[in-house]
């Protein structure tokens, strides 16, 4: 009869002592990404606000549709009694709202965890998300009022200049995004977003060599492709604030 020895990996004393091994936990890791947040300010009195916000989105019904917003309450009081119920109904017309800021403290008590304020915000330098991982950020000279991107920007890329104007010898993708303090200039086809005067430049222009835009915006007043005039589209076109209006006009 054949014996099972105390090494031999049959033995139960052997599979006892493989049991008993401690195995070391697997390491959590924890990674960074980066989103294009955009930021609502209300202001007094909440109600004319939010029906100027109402007759935006029946322009654009999918503007704000999974896009990430901060709201910042620097303009109303805080304990104001209308901030729950705009925050709500902000969640209802499918604004996500993900943070506050403009408080140093809960915005009203009770409050739910999302309203508690951010830290850490503020303008970002260059911001871009490439494809090709040995393609090169354009690096930032300190005190530079200007930004030149040679190369075309691809559907997924994002590139935010808040210290002046930026350029784009190519074209921009359906997909990207744009954003600068100054004016955009787009030697290409502008098929994504752009965002131009960031922070408040009213002075802010949007040039591109062909338009086919989902969206342009200048200092917070935007247009989606459904508002330009299709006479516009597929033509080089410029793109200006007069007063609470955005003007559009050909170039050629």
């Amino acid at each position: 009869m054949a014996q099972i020895g105390v090494d031999d990996p049959a033995s139960p004393r052997y599979a006892g002592n493989v049991t008993n091994i401690t195995r070391p936990r697997s390491v959590v890791r924890v990674r960074g990404r980066s989103f294009m947040a955009l930021v609502l300010r209300p202001e007094s009195p909440v109600a004319d606000w939010v029906a100027g916000l109402d007759a935006q989105i029946a322009c654009s019904p999918s503007f704000f549709m999974g896009r990430p917003v901060v709201l910042d309450l620097s303009a109303l009081t805080r304990g104001d009694p209308a901030i729950p119920a705009l925050c709500e109904g902000l969640q209802r017309r499918n604004v996500r709202i993900v943070g506050v800021e403009g408080v140093d403290e809960s915005p009203w008590p009770g409050a739910p965890v999302w309203a508690q304020p951010l830290v850490g915000g503020r303008l970002t330098g260059v911001l871009e998300t490439r494809e090709d991982p040995e393609s090169e950020t354009p690096a930032i000279v300190p005190g530079e009022t200007s930004l030149l991107i040679d190369h075309p920007v691809r559907s997924g890329q994002s590139v935010v200049f808040p210290k002046g104007d930026l350029t784009i010898v190519g074209a921009v993708a359906s997909g990207a995004e744009v954003v600068a303090s100054g004016s955009v200039h787009v030697y290409g086809a502008l098929r994504g977003r752009v965002v131009a005067g960031l922070g408040g430049n009213t002075r802010a222009r949007i040039f591109c060599r062909r338009l086919e835009a989902e969206l342009i915006s200048i200092d917070g007043l935007y247009k989606t492709a459904d508002d330009m005039d299709p006479a516009l589209r597929g033509r080089a076109v410029q793109a200006w604030l007069q007063g609470e209006a955005m003007m559009m006009a050909a170039l050629d």
